[in-house]
């Protein structure tokens, strides 16, 4: 695969992206009944506008962690070293706050996430992860 030189990569690629499942598990109630999922992606896109890319998808087949959010670098970040980081069972108002903060300070590569969030950081297959990395 080519890799981009860093004067050719769009500006919203520039920034951090932050991917929110909210496929077949992720999402719905009948599997997170305690959390209002379109206020968190709502809050998420609200809070990490002038940011951070924050987009939905369908299923990131990590189902048995719902919900399932994925903070990919952003090109500084990458450069630095950063890698994708996937976060399971965020179903707490304070886990997507403490995402948020850290997004904005840089995410991954470039600011170490907080120490609470190692509670919620997995790996996916090598299948799944070669999709988003």
């Amino acid at each position: 695969m080519k890799r981009r030189s860093p004067k050719t990569i769009p500006a919203q690629q520039s920034r951090p992206m932050v991917t929110v499942c909210r496929g077949c598990c992720c999402g719905t109630t009948a599997k997170v009944p305690h959390l209002d999922h379109e206020a968190q992606l709502t809050d998420l896109r609200t809070s990490l506008s002038a940011v951070a890319m924050v987009r939905r998808t369908d299923c990131l087949d990590a189902c048995q962690r719902a919900n399932v959010i994925v903070i990919q670098p952003s090109a500084e970040g990458r450069r630095a070293g950063g890698r994708p980081i996937w976060l399971g069972q965020v179903n707490d108002p304070a886990a997507a706050a403490d995402i948020t903060a850290w997004v904005k300070s840089g995410g991954p590569g470039l600011v170490d996430p907080p120490d609470i969030l190692d509670l919620y950081t997995f790996a996916p297959s090598r299948r799944v992860r070669h999709e988003l990395d």
